[in-house]
C-alpha cells in the first residue's frame, strides 16, 4: 500500500512539472540561484561565488599540501577566475616558487624595537637586540623567511546582495610566532560591464617601527598564468619596454593610472587577462611586471618606515576579464577609481 502511494504520488509529481513547464509557467533558472553574492568554507580557505553560483576568487587561508609552494605563508587569492570562469591567476610557478596568485608582502625589512642603551657598554651590539629581519614576500634572499608567517585570523562577508559583496580580512604577520604587524583588509567584489572588478584596501599597523628598504619590487602582486602567448599593456597599446631587473629599482617600469597582462592560454586557446590599477594617493610607484606578473612597488624610489601610530594605507583595483584587453572599460573604471577618495579605515 505505502510502494503504490509513492509511485502514485511520483506519477503525479511529474505530470505536474512536464503540465507547468509546456505551459510556460516554470520558474527561470535565476529563481532558484542564491539571491546574493555567498562566501562558503572549503578546503583550504574560504570562496566568493555570485548569486548564479559563479567562483569568482578562492581566499587560501591555509597553505595547501603538496604544491611546491615553498613560502610560508598562505593568505593570498588563488584561483582568481574570469567571468566564464577560465583561471587567470598561479601560485607557486616553477621559476618562482614562492609567488602565491594576488598576495602582499615586503621582501627586505626590519622591525625595530625601542630599547634604552644608555648605559650599554661601548662595544654593545645594538642591532643585534632590537632588529629583527623579515622576509614576508618569502624569496629569502635579502632577509630571512623561515619564521616569518602572515596567518590569517578571519574572513567575513560584511554585506551582499545580487549587484556586490565585500569582504573584511584580518591578518597577523608572526615572527617566530610572536606579532609583529595587524593587517586588515577590505575587499569589494562586483561585476560590470562584463568584467569582475575588486579593490583593494590595505591596513598595515605595525606593532613597532617597520622599515622598508629600497628594493625593485615587493608589497602589492598580482601572478598570472605563464603557458601561453602573452603582453603587458596600458591604454596607449602593448608596452615595449626592456623587462626590469630585480636588483636595479630604477629599471622599473613608470607609473600609469593601469597595467593589463593578458595572455592566450596554451591549455585551450582562450584569451584571458587581468589589469591592477594605482591609486593617486598611495606612495609614488613604479610597476616591476615581469615574470608573468604585475607588482605595483611603492619602496622602489627609496626605503620607507610604518609607524605604529600612523598605519600605512594602501589601495588597489584589479579587473578580470575574459578575451582582449576591453580598453575602453578599464579607462572608465581608471577615471572612477582616481576619483575615490574614500577609506574604509577612517573610523579604525
Amino acid at each position: 500500500m505505502i510502494s503504490h502511494y509513492k509511485k502514485t504520488a511520483s506519477v503525479h509529481l511529474t505530470t505536474v512539472a512536464a503540465f507547468v513547464v509546456l505551459s510556460g509557467l516554470a520558474l527561470p533558472v535565476q529563481a532558484y540561484a542564491a539571491s546574493a553574492y555567498t562566501l562558503t568554507a572549503v578546503q583550504n580557505g574560504m570562496q566568493l561565488e555570485t548569486p548564479d553560483g559563479r567562483v569568482v576568487f578562492e581566499y587560501v587561508t591555509k597553505k595547501p599540501d603538496n604544491i611546491g609552494l615553498t613560502s610560508p605563508s598562505a593568505a593570498y587569492l588563488d584561483p582568481v577566475r574570469t567571468p566564464s570562469g577560465e583561471r587567470v591567476t598561479n601560485v607557486a610557478p616553477d621559476d618562482h616558487p614562492h609567488h602565491r596568485g594576488i598576495f602582499f608582502g615586503f621582501l627586505d625589512s626590519e622591525f625595530r624595537t625601542p630599547v634604552d642603551f644608555t648605559n650599554a657598554p661601548p662595544n654593545h651590539a645594538l642591532r643585534a637586540f632590537n632588529v629583527q629581519r623579515a622576509d614576508f614576500w618569502s624569496w629569502g634572499l635579502y632577509a630571512p623567511r623561515e619564521g616569518r608567517v602572515i596567518q590569517n585570523r578571519d574572513v567575513k562577508l560584511v554585506t551582499a546582495d545580487a549587484k556586490h559583496a565585500q569582504l573584511e580580512i584580518h591578518n597577523d604577520w608572526l615572527i617566530e610566532n610572536k606579532k609583529v604587524l595587524d593587517e586588515t583588509d577590505e575587499v569589494a567584489v562586483a561585476e560590470r560591464d562584463g568584467v569582475y572588478v575588486i579593490d583593494f584596501f590595505y591596513r598595515l599597523a605595525p606593532i613597532v617601527d617597520y622599515v622598508l628598504s629600497q628594493s625593485a619590487f615587493g608589497g602589492f602582486a598580482v601572478q598570472a598564468q605563464k603557458y601561453g602567448d602573452s603582453y603587458y599593456s596600458t591604454a596607449y597599446g602593448k608596452v615595449n619596454l626592456p623587462s626590469p631587473h630585480y636588483s636595479y629599482p630604477d629599471s622599473s617600469w613608470p607609473a600609469e593610472p593601469w597595467y593589463d597582462y593578458t595572455i592566450r592560454l596554451k591549455s585551450d586557446g582562450k584569451t584571458v587577462g587581468i589589469t591592477v590599477f594605482g591609486h593617486p594617493l598611495d606612495p609614488p610607484t613604479r610597476w616591476h611586471n615581469v615574470v608573468w606578473m604585475i607588482n605595483p612597488c611603492i619602496t622602489t624610489f627609496g626605503p620607507m618606515t610604518i609607524h605604529p601610530n600612523a598605519p600605512l594605507i594602501l589601495r588597489y583595483r584589479v579587473v578580470v576579464y575574459d578575451g582582449p584587453p576591453p580598453t575602453e572599460v578599464l579607462q572608465k573604471l581608471a577615471e572612477e577609481w582616481d576619483g575615490r577618495q574614500d577609506n574604509p579605515f577612517t573610523s579604525q
